[in-house]
């Protein structure tokens, strides 16, 4: 197993991908510990790691709250030693996309990028200072295409203020990657294309459109993302830090 033995905190895993991804990182060994804000969608996804053998722990915690966030982390490490691996999940609105900026309200601008960038700098800066003392640990952040769009899927998508926060996440990875590197500290950001499994309702044309701009020809699905986040997660990857991982299917080359 990749992550045998691995303590690994996963935020927002009661969502769609944060659940994902906990599950496959509990199915590879690690012993997960759940952070979220619904206690309810967290228990289904601990529910399904128990019942497969695996170990998860449920904690409600505000991911944008900085006294909760080290309350739980020094719990964590008082009960197991350590923190291996820290996931960031939680939704950056993505739902606020759809409006030309022109005609977009400030705060529904503002809000994607004030979510997405406060939650990634407390949450990995709070795992930062555990994981250099024990001079290991990844962090993953969470991107999306939005931050590298073709001209062409800008104009389509009007992406409001989710691209923006996209690609101050990747730039906030690469910038913490360069800190910690030295303190045998790794950090990356997943970059996934839509997945959807996750659209509720379904967007047949937005679909259609999205898949032939891709070369695989074809969106990511939630395995596949969550089998990026455990491969990076694992000591295999030992050598790859400030990147970012590319699991859109090809409708982003860089």
């Amino acid at each position: 197993m990749l992550l045998k033995n691995k303590i690994a905190v996963v935020y927002g895993a009661g969502g769609a991908i944060g659940g994902a991804v906990a599950r496959a990182f509990a199915e590879e060994g690690a012993s997960v510990f759940l952070a979220g804000r619904s206690m309810a969608s967290l228990q289904i996804v601990a529910n399904d790691i128990t019942s497969a053998g695996g170990t998860a722990k449920v904690t409600k915690v505000d991911a944008l709250k900085k006294e909760e966030i080290d309350e739980h982390l020094d719990r964590i490490v008082q009960h197991v030693g350590r923190i291996d691996i820290s996931f960031n999940a939680i939704g950056i609105r993505g739902d606020l996309q759809g409006t030309p900026l022109i005609d977009m309200s400030q705060e529904d601008f503002m809000t994607p990028i004030l979510t997405g960038v406060q939650t990634h700098f407390l949450t990995s800066t709070a795992a930062a200072k555990y994981m250099m003392k024990q001079k290991s640990g990844i962090i993953l952040t969470l991107s999306a295409s939005s931050a590298a769009l073709s001209g062409r899927d800008r104009t389509y998508h009007l992406t409001g203020g989710f691209a923006t926060a996209c690609a101050a996440i990747e730039g906030y990875t690469r910038s913490l990657a360069g800190e910690l590197g030295t303190k045998g500290v790794r950090v990356v950001s997943l970059r996934s294309d839509a997945i959807p499994e996750t659209w509720k309702p379904d967007f047949p044309e937005v679909r259609a459109y999205m898949e032939k701009g891709t070369a695989l020809g074809r969106l990511p699905t939630l395995k596949e993302v969550a089998d990026a986040a455990v491969f990076i997660a694992s000591d295999r990857a030992s050598a790859i830090t400030g990147a970012i991982m590319n699991v859109t299917c090809g409708s982003i080359m860089d």
